[in-house]
């Protein structure tokens, strides 16, 4: 093999060539063909510390997001403000802009709780009117029930809230409690459907004893549409100390109870159109 030392004896006469070169800009390549140096070690050490020409180095497709960025910082951005103004990511910000000095805060620790808060507001607002917008166009979707959906809508309701017959004690009679006054609106219209008396109708009142009972006996009574001495005598449930209620607010008014005397045929039609609605809901059962 031949002796690389040997080859290249005059190191230095050549380093001196070889330098000329790269300052008028020739590539490695170039000076190699030139020189006929074809080992790149020595190539190398033959043009170090001179830097290559411009012309050679590859173009980085980040270079403009780099100093745009480094721009942004020196303005006092956040690194997350610059990914949003940029769309780049964070780790790559702080590789280009890690020599910057930190931009001094914008806002004291108690300007930024209030923009936090004030942003919370803004947000829980915001949510609220979607939710309210998506009930309200549900609920204008539904219009009118017919007389059939009323009955069917009404059945599902007892079915989910009334008192069912056992077949180990036999009560075929409506009796219905609930404490959603719109629930109790929904079943004494059913009931006027199904031309069912209000002097068959004995309603009376389930409540805390240490609620406003009178309060809440006319609440009941008038949304039925009846006088107060026509309900039945209101239960009181006994409070327990060990326990904490959380329903104590003015809205509370307990529930309404509602008895419907003679009623066994009008449970047995109930029964049967739940069953038909199970059915009709998967006719493959039948």
């Amino acid at each position: 093999m031949t002796d690389i030392t040997s080859k290249y004896a005059d190191f230095e006469g050549l380093r001196e060539q070889a330098v000329a070169l790269r300052r008028e800009g020739l590539s490695l390549r170039q000076i190699r063909d030139r020189l006929h140096v074809h080992n790149n070690d020595i190539l190398s050490r033959l043009v170090k510390g001179e830097p290559a020409p411009q012309w050679t180095k590859r173009p980085n497709a980040k270079d403009d997001l780099r100093e745009k960025a480094r721009g942004l910082r020196q303005q006092g951005m956040t690194y997350d403000q610059i990914q949003v103004e940029l769309g780049c990511s964070k780790s790559s910000i702080s590789l280009w802009v890690r020599d910057l000095p930190k931009p001094e805060p914008r806002y004291t620790p108690a300007e930024q709780l209030a923009l936090m808060n004030a942003g919370l507001v803004e947000l829980r607002t915001s949510r609220e009117k979607e939710r309210e917008e998506t009930k309200r166009l549900a609920r204008d979707a539904v219009g009118e029930l017919s007389d059939r959906e009323l009955f069917l809508a009404g059945v599902t309701l007892y079915w989910a809230e009334g008192a069912k017959d056992k077949t180990y004690s036999r009560r075929e009679s409506l009796q219905f409690i609930n404490s959603d006054p719109n629930v109790i609106k929904l079943y004494l219209r059913w009931l006027d459907l199904l031309e069912v008396a209000r002097d068959r109708m004995h309603m009376r009142v389930s409540i805390h004893e240490s609620a406003d009972i009178p309060g809440a006996e006319r609440f009941w009574a008038e949304l039925a549409g009846i006088p107060t001495s026509a309900l039945k005598k209101t239960t009181l449930k006994k409070h327990n100390p060990k326990t904490t209620r959380k329903n104590t607010t003015e809205r509370y008014r307990g529930c309404l109870i509602i008895y419907v005397t003679k009623s066994a045929d009008i449970y047995r039609r109930v029964e049967g159109a739940w069953y038909g609605i199970v059915l009709g809901a998967d006719p493959a059962t039948r």
